[in-house]
């Protein structure tokens, strides 16, 4: 069976960008590999969090995970600060990364950008963090939005210069697309994202999801009822695709093009569309989070067998660079 990796931040509570991006594939690939997701709360103190917010973050993560569907019996479900070998091997690739690749990556820029009081070392090297998080489990494949694929590119060049320097050591990691590339926030403007205050909660309430969605952009054109719209330049229609079926998709657009439906009527049936997934969720949630001592033993259990599959990797990637003492 093929290996597949991947990992969410712990930087707010989950909203349906992350569900839609990452944790609905999850679901499917836990099925077709041997597979691995993380809550990588390494990767969040670039932002540099409140120490017990993070916390909170990471076990609201992990709940979100586990109530989505990923199964821990089926998948390896971990927090990435669990496994020590995770920073032990980006040191390595750190000491084979030019600076000049790390200059490149745009993300570096967006992030800096967003937070221009805390341009951190950390914001630099976070592809080399990344890039150690696929390769310690030897990950065959990796999902990946649209975001990201810069520095899963620098992951396989990284991979093919280790294994020129040191020897056939990593697999070349491929891409899995996302059924969800890039979920828009709600100003239809950038990426959904807490931090930009775009986002509908995972766990939301239906109250709360209207309460958002009324204040969402829509197709510009669309100034009163009356005016006839476009539906594919509507940001609140792209969010039908993943929530409504088919036939009501096809309703809405034809109500949008000829002003049978105005754009409130319209946010009301994606509210409930969406409460038929977030209520099960909701509930899962809460249940979790009603038994904290079997949380804490999933993920433990899955740090075990992580931590057991690191320590193999590096083994042989300390041999291969000349670390350990041998007799």
């Amino acid at each position: 069976m093929a290996r597949i990796m991947s990992g969410v931040q712990p930087t707010g509570n989950l909203h349906i960008g992350n569900y839609l991006g990452a944790l609905v594939n999850w679901v499917r690939l836990q099925a077709e590999y041997d597979a691995f997701f993380s809550i990588v709360d390494l990767h969040a103190l670039t932002q540099r969090p409140d120490p017990e917010a993070l916390r909170r973050a990471v076990r609201e993560v992990a709940i979100g995970v586990l109530a989505s569907g990923v199964d821990p019996d089926r998948a390896t479900v971990f927090v990435q600060s669990h496994v020590p070998q995770h920073t032990e091997l980006a040191w390595v690739l750190m000491c084979l990364t030019p600076l000049g690749d790390l200059n490149r990556m745009t993300q570096f820029k967006d992030k800096s950008h967003h937070q221009p009081e805390n341009v951190n070392t950390g914001l630099f090297t976070y592809p080399v963090l990344q890039t150690a998080d696929i390769v310690l489990y030897r990950a065959d494949r990796v999902p990946v939005g649209e975001d990201q694929e810069q520095h899963l590119e620098l992951a396989r060049e990284t991979v093919r210069r280790f294994n020129h320097v040191y020897g056939e050591t990593f697999p070349e990691p491929q891409v899995v697309k996302s059924n969800a590339p890039r979920v828009m926030g709600l100003d239809g403007e950038s990426k959904m994202s807490k931090s930009r205050n775009n986002e509908i909660g995972l766990f939301e309430t239906a109250d709360e999801t209207m309460q958002k969605l009324r204040g969402a952009k829509t197709d510009p054109a669309r100034l009163r009822k009356t005016d006839k719209g476009t539906p594919e330049v509507c940001n609140i229609f792209s969010y039908h695709g993943f929530f409504t079926s088919e036939s009501q998709r096809e309703e809405i657009a034809a109500g949008c093009r000829s002003a049978q439906l105005g754009c409130v009527d319209c946010k009301k049936m994606l509210c409930q569309n969406m409460e038929t997934v977030k209520g099960p969720i909701r509930e899962r949630a809460a249940e979790l989070r009603s038994k904290p001592k079997d949380l804490d033993a999933i993920l433990e259990r899955g740090a075990a067998r992580a931590r057991a599959e690191a320590e193999k990797t590096m083994e042989m990637v300390r041999a291969r660079v000349g670390l350990g003492v041998r007799a």
